[in-house]
């Protein structure tokens, strides 16, 4: 974890400066106990923007093809990655995501999947819902306005402008009684969840000046 510290210390720090990071809405974040962030995906940058949101450290997908370089699959390993194959429905990263909710650590789930453009967000994937209902913990939709304008898929550099972060209340799961996780709870909360996190995408491109 000391690891993870300073890394998350040095790389925020940079972001602070470079980015003119402006970040709200910190109180939404759960103190304690486990929770599925839900933050919005333009950029590889958006990891280390959500992670404004805690000084915990946070678990996350990370696409299986990075892990077959020993040294980036170490790295990524201490701070908080575990592989994902995003070509298909990855039961195994579904578990492990599932062992790190009940372990009681933070897990990020992008609920659109993978890096999308524009101020619309993209059809949900039902993973956070599933997961919150099964393991009857909160999801906190985390907005990222400007991710894409400073390093957008495809780019190399980034450019320097402002990023905003707006952190949203947490949305809450319902009781539920033992037995299969339904699907109409699902897509219920996969709904809340893509109304909340738009009308926050929203306001943080609006207070990344975009």
């Amino acid at each position: 974890m000391t690891f993870y510290r300073t890394v998350r210390s040095i790389v925020l720090a940079l972001c602070r400066v470079l980015f003119r990071v402006r970040v709200t809405g910190k109180a939404n974040v759960p103190k304690v106990g486990a929770y599925i962030l839900a933050p919005t995906h333009r950029s590889l940058m958006d990891i280390p923007f959500a992670t404004y949101s805690t000084k915990r450290r946070i678990r996350f997908m990370a696409k299986q093809e990075l892990f077959k370089k020993p040294l980036l699959a170490k790295l990524l390993t201490g701070l908080g990655g575990f592989p994902v194959d995003r070509g298909s429905a990855d039961r195994a990263a579904l578990r492990t995501a599932q062992a790190c909710i009940e372990g009681g650590e933070p897990t990020a789930l992008f609920p659109e999947g993978t890096r999308l453009t524009g101020p619309t967000l993209g059809e949900f994937f039902d993973g956070a819902a599933y997961l919150a209902i099964k393991t009857g913990v909160p999801i906190v939709p985390v907005a990222i306005g400007g991710s894409e304008q400073i390093l957008a898929s495809g780019n190399v550099l980034p450019k320097l402008r402002r990023v905003a972060v707006v952190i949203g209340e947490p949305i809450f799961p319902p009781t539920r009684d033992g037995g299969a996780v339904k699907r109409s709870s699902i897509t219920a909360m996969t709904e809340q969840l893509q109304n909340s996190l738009q009308a926050l995408f929203d306001q943080a491109m609006k207070n990344a000046g975009y």
